[in-house]
C-alpha cells in the first residue's frame, strides 16, 4: 500500500519555482530518503503533503486520502519535524508538549516522558532557556508522542550533536521496526545512505531519480584505481571515463559503461594494483548535479 502518493505535484510562488511535476510513491513501512541541496524543493514538498500550503496544480494523497480535503483527519496520524523549530518562549517544555498532545486522540503522557528520557530532554526548563539543539529535541518528542503512522522529517539532525544524532537514528529505526513509514529529507548524504531503503533525488524542483540505494550504486558508475608500469597519460581517455586524475604510479577515475571493456583495457597493462568500487551516495548525488 502506498502511504504517500503524489501526481505531477507543482507549486509556484508567484513566478518563482517551488516544485514542478513531482510524482512519488512511498510504500508502507519503508524509510524513504528525499535528497537535494537547499532550495531544491524538499521543504516545499513536505509542506504540500501536510496541507500547510496549496499546490498550483497536481495532487497528493496520504493513506489514500486527499491531503487538502481530508487534511485534519490525515494529520492525526502524522508526525512532523520541521528543519527550523519555533515555540512560545515563556512556556515550560512539559507545558508545551502537553498542549501539543491535546490535539491528538492517541497521545500518551507516558510516551512523552519515555521520549524525553531517550533524548535527554529536561521537561521543566523554559523554552527560552534552551539551546537550538535542545529545541530540536523538543520537536522530536513532539513529533512522536502520539505514535504516528507516518513521520515527515525535514533536515531532522540540524543542531544535534553527534551522540544525540546517533540516539535519534536508533529511535527512528525502532519506530520503523514497529511499522512507521518515514519520509526523510536531508542534504547530508551519509545520513540517508545509513538509514534509508530508497531515495529520491530532487534538482531545481524536479525529481531526477528514484531508486533503492543498492540499485542506484550498482547501475551507476564505478570508482576505479589502477597502478601499473608505464601508463600513458591518455590511456584511459575513453567514452564513459570521467574525473580522470593521475597519482604516483597510477590513475583514478570514474567509469560508466561496459564493464568488460574497461576490464579488458586494464588487463592489457603490467598491473601493480587495481581496485573497482561502488561509488558512495554522495558521489552519485554530485554526478547528477554536475
Amino acid at each position: 500500500m502506498s502511504i504517500i502518493e503524489t501526481r505531477k505535484l507543482t507549486k509556484y510562488y508567484g513566478k518563482a519555482r517551488g516544485i514542478i511535476d513531482v510524482s512519488l510513491q512511498v510504500e508502507e513501512g519503508e524509510i524513504f530518503g528525499f535528497i537535494g541541496p537547499n532550495g531544491a524543493g524538499k521543504s516545499t514538498t513536505i509542506r504540500l503533503l501536510l496541507g500547510l500550503i496549496f499546490p498550483s496544480r497536481g495532487s497528493a494523497a496520504i493513506f489514500g486520502k486527499d491531503v487538502i480535503k481530508d487534511g485534519p483527519e490525515i494529520r492525526q496520524d502524522i508526525g512532523y519535524l520541521p528543519s527550523e523549530v519555533f515555540y512560545y518562549e515563556r512556556m515550560k517544555v512539559i507545558d508545551l508538549l502537553k498542549y501539543s498532545a491535546s490535539f491528538y486522540k492517541s497521545a500518551d503522557p507516558d510516551r512523552m516522558i519515555e521520549l524525553a528520557e531517550i533524548m535527554e530532554l529536561n521537561l521543566n526548563r523554559r523554552i527560552e532557556d534552551l539551546s537550538y539543539g535542545n529545541k530540536k529535541k523538543v520537536g522530536i518528542v513532539q513529533g512522536l508522542l502520539h505514535r504516528p503512522r507516518l513521520l515527515l522529517l525535514d533536515e531532522p539532525t540540524l543542531g544535534l550533536d553527534p551522540l544525540m544524532q546517533r540516539k535519534f537514528f536508533e529511535l527512528i529505526r525502532q519506530e520503523n521496526a514497529r511499522g512507521v513509514t518515514i519520509f526523510f529529507s536531508s542534504h547530508i548524504l551519509g545520513e540517508v545512505q545509513r538509514l534509508c531503503n530508497r531515495v529520491g533525488i530532487i534538482k531545481e524542483g524536479r525529481i531526477i531519480e528514484v531508486s533503492d540505494i543498492h540499485t542506484l550504486q550498482q547501475n551507476n558508475y564505478k570508482r576505479i584505481y589502477v597502478a601499473a608500469n608505464a601508463i600513458a597519460a591518455d590511456y584511459f581517455e575513453l567514452p564513459g571515463v570521467t574525473n580522470l586524475e593521475q597519482t604516483n604510479g597510477g590513475v583514478r577515475f570514474f567509469y560508466k559503461g561496459d564493464i568488460d571493456a574497461i576490464v579488458a583495457r586494464i588487463s592489457a597493462l603490467e598491473l601493480i594494483d587495481v581496485t573497482i568500487e561502488e561509488p558512495t551516495l554522495e558521489e552519485i548525488f554530485l554526478h547528477y548535479y554536475e
